[in-house]
C-alpha cells in the first residue's frame, strides 16, 4: 500500500487502486513467473501507475467513470410495503416440498406435479393446452387431482389452507 500511496500521491483513492492493482498481479497469466524472474514489484507498479493515471484503465472503467451521470432507480421505492407473514411462508415452503417429492416419484405423481407447476406459471387451460399438445380436460384433471393430493399433505402435517 506504501508504494500505492506514494504512486497515486496520497490520494485518498490509492489504497481501492492498490487492492485493485494486487488482484490484478494475482490473476496475471504470467504472475509467477514475473515473481521468480524478481520483476514482480515493477509489474505491479506499472499496474498501479496505468490504473490511477489513464481514462481508459480497466480501473477506471470499473470505479471512477468520470462525467457519467448516476441516478437512483426509485421505482421499487414506489411499491407499498408488505407485511411479512410467518404462516404464508410456512405454507409456500410446505406446499413446494410436496411438489418436489411429487416431481420425484415417477410412477404417478410426477406428471400431475409437472401439469400443476406449468398451471402456476400459465393459469389458463387452453393456453396451457395449446402450449405443451395436452387435451385442455387432462391438464384440468391432473392439476384439480395435483391440488387435492397437495391439500391432503398438508393436512397430515397439520398445515389447513384452502388452496
Amino acid at each position: 500500500m506504501l508504494m500505492s500511496k506514494k504512486i497515486c500521491k496520497s490520494n485518498p483513492q490509492y489504497e481501492d487502486v492498490g487492492h485493485f492493482a494486487i488482484e490484478q498481479f494475482m490473476q496475471h497469466e504470467r504472475g509467477q513467473e514475473l515473481v521468480n524472474a524478481n520483476k514482480g514489484m515493477q509489474f505491479l507498479s506499472g499496474i498501479i501507475w496505468r490504473s490511477f493515471n489513464s481514462s481508459t484503465s480497466e480501473y477506471h472503467t470499473l470505479y471512477r467513470q468520470k462525467g457519467r451521470m448516476h441516478t437512483l432507480d426509485t421505482t421499487h421505492l414506489e411499491e407499498p410495503d408488505y407485511e411479512y407473514n410467518e404462516n404464508q411462508d410456512l405454507v409456500t415452503s410446505a406446499i413446494e416440498g410436496i411438489l418436489e417429492d411429487m416431481h420425484a416419484d415417477k410412477e404417478n405423481l410426477w406428471y400431475r406435479a409437472m401439469l400443476f407447476s406449468m398451471y402456476l406459471d400459465t393459469p389458463n387451460y387452453s393456453e396451457l393446452s395449446r402450449k405443451i399438445g395436452i387435451p385442455r380436460n387432462s391438464i384440468s384433471h391432473a392439476v384439480e387431482e395435483a391440488r387435492q393430493y397437495i391439500k391432503e399433505q398438508l393436512e397430515i402435517q397439520n398445515i389447513y389452507y384452502e388452496l
